[in-house]
């Protein structure tokens, strides 16, 4: 199945098999308090999740950190895994909302690049970001239907931006690339593999803000140096 994005992130078709439908919050109506309970719920989970490990962690001091009932958890999320899915959805959304507000199409590639690299440096520092790795790729094997919805999801859609950037910059003569979709992927790898490498197993459990930007940038200097035209 073929999937088509523009650049605010809109995806024509996502690639969700029947495998990787997951749960996070149910359809429910919450009030404001509620909300606001949901959301302590999440920022209680991440920091477990961070200390112990998704495996490890416990519901019942997810709870005494957020305070509220673990009958009130259940009704929300449903379980740990849909608190897993609920948190991998909010870093979704931040992560993939970096690319979908920068109006990608009207600028050059040696300023979106950048811009691209400096943004995400910042949502990779999160302690979210390192939750997230390390739930779909440290203990990925253990827990297959949230790797594979993270990766049908946050990886397919970043990647699809930015192949329908890097197509629209060629069509332009303002790259040189055998393949944008190839491109897409080489590109995210060489600014953030190592980082999501450390921090999947758990080599790092902080990351320099300022040291992950620069090593994007020089990324970014290193991939342009191979796409922009030659005179």
């Amino acid at each position: 199945m073929s999937t088509s994005t523009d650049f605010r992130g809109t995806t024509a078709s996502r690639l969700i098999s029947s495998s990787t439908v997951l749960r996070s919050r149910r359809n429910i109506e919450l009030c404001k308090r509620g909300e606001m309970r949901a959301e302590r719920f999440l920022d209680a989970a991440t920091e477990v999740f961070a200390e112990k490990g998704y495996q490890h962690a416990k519901l019942s001091e997810i709870v005494a950190r957020a305070g509220g009932s673990l009958a009130t958890l259940y009704r929300i999320f449903g379980d740990k895994e849909g608190l897993a899915h609920a948190i991998l959805e909010r870093r979704l959304d931040s992560h993939v909302g970096i690319l979908r507000d920068m109006n990608l199409a009207d600028m050059p590639p040696e300023k979106a690049l950048r811009e691209i690299a400096l943004r995400i440096a910042v949502s990779m520092g999160k302690t979210e970001s390192r939750v997230v790795y390390r739930i779909v790729i440290g203990e990925g094997e253990s827990f297959p239907g949230l790797r594979d919805w993270f990766f049908e999801q946050s990886v397919a859609e970043v990647r699809g931006i930015l192949t329908t950037y890097f197509q629209q910059q060629m069509d332009a003569g303002r790259l040189q690339l055998a393949s944008a979709d190839a491109a897409a992927s080489v590109f995210y790898m060489m600014m953030f593999g190592n980082v999501i490498i450390r921090i999947a197993s758990g080599f790092v459990d902080h990351v320099d803000a300022d040291e992950l930007k620069a090593q994007a940038l020089m990324s970014v200097d290193l991939f342009l140096q191979g796409a922009l035209p030659r005179p």
